[in-house]
């Protein structure tokens, strides 16, 4: 017997069953080899860890765009948040931290430069539109190594394409994610917005903070435990109706107070205007990307959806330095 098997049957007598196990993975879309020590969903995760879009992340805006100072959250410090609630909520629960975590970690490696700003500007350049959520779907099926994909099981594919809330998981371990999300999006968007000085706690309604606390530690705190709670021993992922208003209502004030505040918000035009510019140049000029996306071209793809890929995979920094080089004569960089 391999590791990977004799940990695929500690699997079996110890998750929920209630969990998905690594042995009963719906599969991958090609044949391949089995790890002689890896069970499936272990493998996926570290596919995704060591994946060049992942690595991308960390020069890829959260919420606010070239924060002055360093402790701002990321989309990669958001992504490794998510995978850590999400770890602790499928721990207690015993279901499958690997898969679990697999989702977590590939979850936003669809995301543009510039936060949804980007998201929303190649939405709306593009005839063929964009998510963010499709777009790690593709990354992980598609572009990565040069055009193979990392060819990950159906479970994984599945929590990262429907992680938003109009999407649904198959899996329970999908469904964590996606509530994890959301938990860990409201706790350090609300931290950060105070660290920014846009907001302080005291302007959170006290109805919201009379049920999930006064801090973001303490919301973390309700969120997870309430999940917790509510999920044990049942085929479902779900919080109690008044936590479950109250993480709602926080969701709306964020929108309110946060994510349309012009403050936050002020240079999101300028984004989306470099964003439109890059995609529109480069629809032009398609013979200046990099090859592996001319070879995906050559193969049949969409001009639209290459160019989608290529501009949606950039980081803020190469974004703005791309665009410089492009259009701004390189005399004037030195005034």
């Amino acid at each position: 017997m391999t590791i990977r098997e004799s940990l695929e049957l500690r699997e079996k007598e110890y998750l929920s069953p209630y969990a998905s196990l690594s042995m009963n993975s719906q599969g991958r879309q090609k044949p391949e080899v089995e790890c002689d020590i890896r069970p499936a969903f272990q493998r996926d995760r570290d596919k995704i860890l060591h994946c060049k879009a992942f690595r991308r992340l960390k020069d890829k805006t959260q919420v606010f765009l070239s924060p002055e100072g360093d402790h701002y959250r990321t989309r990669l410090t958001h992504t490794l948040e998510v995978s850590q609630n999400a770890r602790t909520i499928a721990k207690a629960l015993k279901l499958n931290e690997d898969l679990v975590e697999a989702i977590a970690l590939g979850h936003d490696l669809g995301h543009t430069p510039f936060g949804h700003a980007g998201e929303r500007a190649l939405d709306r350049v593009s005839p063929l539109g964009f998510e963010h959520n499709r777009q790690s779907v593709r990354i992980v099926e598609r572009l990565e190594r040069k055009g193979q994909g990392l060819n990950l099981t159906f479970e994984v594919r599945d929590g990262i394409l429907n992680h938003q809330t109009e999407g649904m998981p198959h899996t329970l371990e999908g469904k964590v994610v996606r509530l994890s999300d959301k938990i860990s999006y409201i706790h350090h968007d609300m931290d950060d917005a105070v660290r920014a000085g846009i907001l302080t706690e005291d302007d959170v309604p006290k109805e919201i903070r009379d049920v999930i606390g006064s801090t973001p530690s303490e919301r973390l705190d309700h969120f997870v435990h309430d999940i917790v709670t509510n999920s044990m021993g049942r085929n479902d992922i779900c919080m109690s109706e008044p936590i479950g208003n109250a993480m709602q209502a926080m969701r709306q004030f964020m929108t309110e107070r946060v994510y349309r505040n012009p403050v936050a918000k002020s240079e999101e035009g300028k984004a989306e205007a470099l964003m439109e510019t890059l995609y529109e140049y480069f629809m032009k000029h398609v013979d200046e990307m990099p090859e592996e996306f001319i070879h995906l071209l050559s193969e049949g793809e969409h001009r639209e959806q290459i160019v989608c890929d290529y501009v949606g995979s950039m980081t803020d920094r190469f974004a703005v330095a791309l665009y410089e080089d492009i259009y701004i004569p390189r005399s004037w960089a030195k005034l």
